[in-house]
């Protein structure tokens, strides 16, 4: 026998539930997926550029920018099992609102455990994404600062001024906050409407 979805004999409660964690967990899959494809993409160009080389000198300013995108890593990482944990919510959804005859429908306190998981890994990841920011957002002002005043005259370093790829950096780990920020509220809000059932 398959299995099928037949909501109408199911508590009031326990429909209610399997609902907000079907909207929440589509919501935060897709919201997460996008943000976390993007700042991929921006990283992935952006690494090779931030990474310190063998060359660069004593008082080059991308060593920072190097931690900064090791931690904006570290926190997209986490962002891609929020994504996995997020979709897990739709499939709690399902189990909840199963009706066949072999299904076993999750208890309260388990589905309250997934859901702080969730919300425990999102944590992680925007504790390490801020701390990215740190660094990336340090970096930058130290590299404004060591900007000279003059720009004629001798050679100057351009890797001491501002560069686009930095701000494309930036970006990236805006996108990754943002999607762990995601992830947190919906979270909360599931916590909220399960233990109010």
């Amino acid at each position: 026998m398959t299995n099928q979805l037949d909501t109408d004999k199911l508590p009031a409660a326990v429909q209610r539930v399997a609902f907000a964690l079907r909207t929440v967990g589509w919501v935060s899959f897709w919201v997460q997926s996008v943000l976390a494809v993007v700042a991929a993409i921006i990283l992935l160009f952006a690494i090779p550029f931030a990474i310190p080389s063998a060359t660069a000198t004593a008082n080059s300013t991308s060593a920072g920018t190097g931690g900064g995108v090791f931690f904006a890593i570290c926190g997209l990482l986490v962002l891609g099992y929020s994504v996995y944990r997020a979709f897990r919510f739709t499939r709690l959804s399902r189990q909840l609102r199963s009706r066949a005859a072999n299904a076993v429908r999750p208890k309260k306190a388990d589905t309250i455990k997934q859901v702080q998981l969730t919300l425990v890994s999102n944590l992680v990841g925007m504790l390490l994404t801020l701390v990215g920011a740190e660094a990336i957002s340090g970096t930058l002002l130290a590299k404004s600062l060591a900007q000279p005043q003059a720009l004629f005259g001798a050679a100057v370093d351009v890797g001491r001024f501002i560069q686009p790829l930095d701000i494309f950096v930036v970006l990236a780990n805006t996108h990754a906050t943002v999607a762990h920020f995601v992830g947190i509220v919906g979270a909360l809000w599931l916590l909220d409407r399960i233990h109010k059932q």
